[in-house]
This record gives C-alpha cells, sequence and structure tokens, in this order.
C-alpha cells in the first residue's frame, strides 16, 4: 500500500491463484522455471509445490527489501535481484540459456507500453521449445485502457494465449493468461 506504483496489488496473491498460476510448471525431469517479480512469495510455494526435485526455480526481483525479505523467509528459492526488462542477461549471469515457465506477478498495467513490451521480449527469448508464460489480471481492471492494451500485446507477442476462468478465491478476483509459442524478434 505505501508503493502502489511499483507494487500494484492491495494483498499478496491468494492460493487459490497461486496454483492456477503455478499450472504451467512441469511437474516432471529437471525444468527451469523462472517467477517474476515474486513480491514476498505468494506464489513461489505453489511453484515448488509442482516442480521436481531436480527442478531449479529462480525468482527475479527488484525491489531489494522485497528481496531480502524473500531470502530470510524463502532460503530455498534461487532469488536474483535485477528488472524484468533485463532477462536474458540476469539468465546467462545464473548459467540459464532457455527456460520451461515463466511466471509472473509482475503489475503490468501500470507498466508503459515500451516496458511491457521489453519485458515479453525477454521472456520470449528465454522460453525453451514448448515452454509457458503465465501472468494474471484482476477482472475489475480488464475494461480498462492499460489492461485492454495488455492483452492485445499478449496476442501480438504470443501465438496462443488462453485465458481462465475468473479465480473468485482472491483479492481481488483475478484471470490468468497462459502463453505459448512466442512470436517476437
Amino acid at each position: 500500500m505505501r508503493n502502489p506504483g511499483a507494487v500494484g496489488a492491495v494483498a499478496p496473491s491468494s492460493p487459490a491463484l497461486a496454483r492456477a498460476m503455478a499450472g504451467v510448471v512441469p511437474r516432471t525431469g529437471s525444468p527451469t522455471v523462472v517467477e517474476l517479480g515474486p513480491g514476498t512469495g505468494a506464489l513461489s510455494g505453489a511453484i515448488a509445490d509442482r516442480l521436481p526435485a531436480a527442478g531449479r526455480h529462480l525468482a527475479i526481483e527488484l525491489d531489494d527489501g522485497m528481496v531480502e525479505h524473500l531470502r530470510t523467509r524463502l532460503p530455498w528459492l534461487e532469488v536474483i535481484q535485477g528488472d524484468a526488462s533485463e532477462l536474458g542477461s540476469l539468465l546467462a549471469d545464473a548459467g540459464v540459456d532457455r527456460v520451461d515457465a515463466v511466471v509472473s506477478g509482475l503489475p503490468w498495467s501500470i507498466f508503459p507500453a515500451r516496458l511491457q513490451h521489453e519485458i515479453l521480449r525477454q521472456v520470449g527469448g528465454a522460453l525453451a521449445p514448448g515452454g509457458a508464460f503465465t501472468t494474471f489480471a484482476y477482472t475489475h481492471a480488464l475494461g480498462m485502457a492499460g489492461a485492454r492494451q495488455f492483452r492485445r500485446r499478449l496476442d501480438v507477442c504470443f501465438d496462443e494465449v488462453l485465458t481462465s476462468h475468473t479465480v473468485w478465491r482472491n483479492v481481488p478476483p483475478a484471470r490468468t493468461y497462459v502463453c505459448r509459442r512466442p512470436n517476437l524478434p
């Protein structure tokens, strides 16, 4: 609440939304999953619950305080402090060239169009063939210009965009987007 321009949420994501978002995490093999904007870690536990023991879970967080919080509260999580718009170089520094899933809790509708596009370009460049990207939008905001613009951007940037049913057990209720096959240069 102290920084709505950076956080974009009134409460952490609920367990129901976290489970819906984590649905793109492979349950077998040794997948690499990236979480963008983990904040307080509300989605991190649901990702960890699905991720096989041989998997790797990296969390990209910009905010100093949240990075410290995550490192203290979730010591098993590989937290990388940085900007999601530099995802490719952050992953390269971590020895990762491709990821199997990207789960995003970023507040897309408050980002300028150029930043949205750059982060989506970075996500598309990081996804392995068959990989998936998921994020969410609050249902009360779906008609707002920023949310409509972001949804159109997803359709341009990905060959497939699936929209979930409303997750009512979240404050506020939300829908998820699951995106596959990036169309980015």
